[in-house]
């Protein structure tokens, strides 16, 4: 094995009494304060586990910027700086939505088959064919080591259609995170999915 990646969704965004939305994109929230503990209980498994981290980097997002910095304080490691295409899709007319709301417009089977296939619904814009592209070409770059990367849940899905990988569904819960490990040529294999550490 060369190295692992750890694909990590940011914390929570929502505080308790509030509506869960649609957000994209086009919207750049904080963590609250259960989305910071969250972070925490990541930083702290992952400095139990002893990882031998070689980057930490994220989407350009606050939310994202927050869960990385949060992580590295536990590693003792400053994040390495973010990456585009790790950012979050943009769900057009859906963007700041509930889940209802989006469900009136689009129907369950469109989400079903974003949760499930990655099919994006009729108005968001996601180009999958390059955020597949540059997961397998971080999975072919990636040097010895384990590497973290904090992205979103609509662009975490990408890594393992990048990888073929079968799931029960490729959604990854805030504060959880995926493992591949990296072989010889950046030959991935999924080692696990939506693991959350518990406190």
């Amino acid at each position: 094995m060369n190295g692992r990646i750890f694909i990590i969704r940011h914390g929570n965004t929502f505080g308790p009494g509030e509506t869960p939305r649609r957000i994209g994109a086009g919207t750049d929230l904080p963590l609250v304060e259960s989305g910071r503990a969250q972070a925490d209980r990541l930083g702290a498994y992952f400095a139990k586990r002893g990882l031998a981290v070689s980057a930490i980097f994220s989407s350009p997002l606050l939310r994202a910027r927050e869960t990385a910095e949060r992580i590295g304080a536990a590693l003792r490691l400053a994040p390495d700086g973010t990456l585009l295409w790790l950012n979050e899709i943009d769900h057009g007319p859906d963007e700041g939505q509930s889940e209802d709301a989006v469900i009136e417009r689009i129907g369950t089977e469109a989400i079903e088959r974003w949760d499930r296939q990655g099919i994006a619904p009729p108005d968001w814009a996601i180009d999958a064919e390059a955020r597949i592209a540059a997961w397998q070409a971080f999975f072919r770059q990636t040097p010895a080591g384990d590497h973290l990367l904090v992205t979103s849940n609509g662009a975490a899905r990408f890594a393992l259609l990048a990888l073929g990988a079968s799931t029960d569904g490729l959604k990854l819960r805030t504060g959880a995170y995926g493992e591949l490990a990296i072989g010889p040529n950046g030959a991935a294999t999924l080692s696990g999915w939506d693991i959350r550490p518990e406190a």
